[in-house]
């Protein structure tokens, strides 16, 4: 098999073309760094807090209480039970928080059991309300406080097991007693500073 000239001027041309088009490719990315959005940062962020939680209540808790072994407990470490479901996602992110990273999540509601839990801002209640009416959007805003600036994003909570659902409607602080499985509850609030 020969090959022409003009064939190997062809090849040797394109090679080139695709050499310079990959170091371009290359520079470029030196010069731009890949960067993740907040609202994609959240995202990442609580798939895996409700994977942890869901796992938790379903693998653990669940399994546990239906042999009878231990039961999760509201007063679980004067009982010797397990955390709530909400209880590990509370402490998870209370842990996450003494990190220092200025990122932080935490449950919310607008029928909170306790006062605390309820939404500490104007976007934060929005953003529960948006959710109770479209479980399956996230509610984003951003806000400035003297901490700096964050971005929130506040994901549908819904009773992944039924001690979620039995702890709300027979705990005597709780303010709605009619919750079934899957319903939503509240939100997962997500706090991302913008600034290092």
């Amino acid at each position: 098999m020969r090959i022409t000239l003009r064939w190997f001027v062809a090849g040797l041309l394109l090679g080139l073309l695709g050499s310079w088009i990959g170091f371009i490719l290359w520079r470029n990315l030196q010069d731009h760094p890949a960067t993740i959005t907040p609202e994609r940062t959240a995202e990442y962020l609580h798939a895996v807090i409700e994977a942890v939680r869901t796992n938790y209540a379903e693998n653990i808790v669940n399994r546990l209480q239906d042999q009878d072994i231990i039961h999760a407990t509201e007063h679980w470490k004067q009982e010797k039970g397990l955390p709530l479901p909400a209880q590990f996602l509370m402490d998870n992110g209370r842990l996450v928080a003494q990190k220092d990273l200025r990122l932080s999540y935490r449950l919310a509601s607008l029928t909170p059991i306790y006062v605390w839990n309820g939404p500490n801002s104007d976007l934060e209640r929005k953003g529960l309300e948006a959710i109770a009416k479209d479980p399956d959007r996230p509610f984003t805003g951003y806000v400035k406080t003297a901490k700096g600036r964050f971005f929130k994003a506040v994901y549908a909570d819904r009773a992944v097991s039924q001690s979620c659902v039995s702890c709300h409607n027979t705990h005597p602080n709780s303010p709605r007693r009619d919750f079934k499985l899957n319903d939503v509850m509240g939100g997962i609030i997500i706090s991302i500073p913008l600034e290092g």
